[in-house]
């Protein structure tokens, strides 16, 4: 296997040295390695560009093209799930054939080619990745896609379109990389048209987080670590952010409190499944050691280890902060923004 390959996880990045730097520099950005939030929230665009150069393809070999969570109904698989939630959000926004629509922080494209089949619309991504993009618009020429779906590189805290320029915005589980929730969605009402809806899925504390409990703390930071997050925010400050920023918000609501499936199970080392297997004692073991093989015979770059390390806190913070109730990737807000 080449560095192309599976594991070859780091286009754009060179050689060993440079993606070992790479972990290294985005490893100072957190707490767990000495770094703040206020640093992280000033070094947002730089931390989350590393993080995605390092953990991408990670995540499209093991998740697929839709890179987030969904509530999900019993003997439901997981991408059924996926689609289903996907299909929700459209219609939530009301979407009718050749709408204009944007997707905030579009990963590579899996929902937005999922909606576009859907709802018959355009839709432009914006994504600040260069590798993300560059993926991204490969998968929807692939598809067939590339003439009604586009990725756009920009920052969504600064978007190149003029004011009023889509049908529908939504995000999927992207914004809580901001470093500034009001200014985000305020980028987000500045582009859509008046009397037009807007919906997110984001990341999200809970009301069940206790801030002076140490144990919940230190699942915070491994998310955050875990997930190139400069500082999880509460249910509560995201509403407060949305409202603040001009909308009238029609409804909100924490998917993960009634998901017949925890959405964190396809990462629980007590659900024994090939999603799971590399998240158990067994499967941590068996990944590191071949990781650790491969980087020793020059196959993947020396750091590949490294960012596996990160992954698997991610996943130890998430199932620990589903099972606790203080976590929640699935805080939807719809809204509209007034004529």
């Amino acid at each position: 296997m080449s560095k192309s390959g599976a594991f070859g996880l780091v286009p754009g990045l060179g050689g060993e040295t440079n993606v070992l730097t790479a972990v290294e520099k985005y490893e100072k950005y957190h707490i767990l390695h000495g770094g703040e939030a206020d640093e992280r929230a000033g070094n947002y665009s730089d931390m989350v560009n590393k993080y995605y150069d390092l953990a991408s393809r990670f995540y499209e070999y093991g998740w697929g093209d839709s890179l987030h969570f969904a509530h999900r109904w019993k003997e439901e698989s997981l991408r059924e799930s996926l689609k289903r939630y996907e299909h929700f959000l459209a219609m939530q926004l009301a979407m009718k054939p050749r709408y204009k629509v944007l997707d905030v922080g579009c990963g590579i494209g899996g929902p937005m080619r999922e909606i576009a089949r859907f709802s018959n619309v355009s839709i432009t991504g914006v994504n600040n990745n260069e590798y993300q993009v560059t993926r991204g618009k490969k998968l929807n020429q692939l598809a067939g896609l590339d003439e009604t779906c586009n990725v756009v590189k920009a920052d969504f805290m600064n978007m190149p379109f003029p004011d009023n320029s889509f049908d529908a915005v939504y995000a999927i589980e992207a914004t809580c990389h901001a470093p500034d929730a009001y200014a985000c969605y305020k980028e987000m009402y500045r582009v859509l048209k008046p009397g037009q809806k807007f919906a997110i899925y984001e990341w999200c504390l809970t009301d069940a987080f206790d801030p002076n409990n140490d144990e919940h703390q230190k699942i915070k930071a491994e998310i955050e670590f875990g997930n190139a997050l400069p500082d999880i925010r509460l249910t509560t400050k995201c509403l407060e952010a949305v409202k603040n920023a001009g909308f009238d918000v029609i409804w909100e609501k924490d998917f993960a409190k009634d998901s017949p499936v925890p959405w964190y199970l396809p990462m629980d080392t007590n659900n024994l499944s090939l999603l799971s297997f590399r998240v158990t004692t067994v499967g941590k073991f068996v990944t590191d050691a071949l990781i650790k093989g491969l980087e020793y015979v020059r196959v993947v770059p020396e750091g590949t280890q490294r960012i596996q390390t990160i992954l698997q806190k991610a996943a130890n913070g998430l199932v620990n902060g589903g099972k606790k109730g203080i976590f929640t990737p699935m805080y939807f807000v719809l809204a509209r923004k007034p004529e």
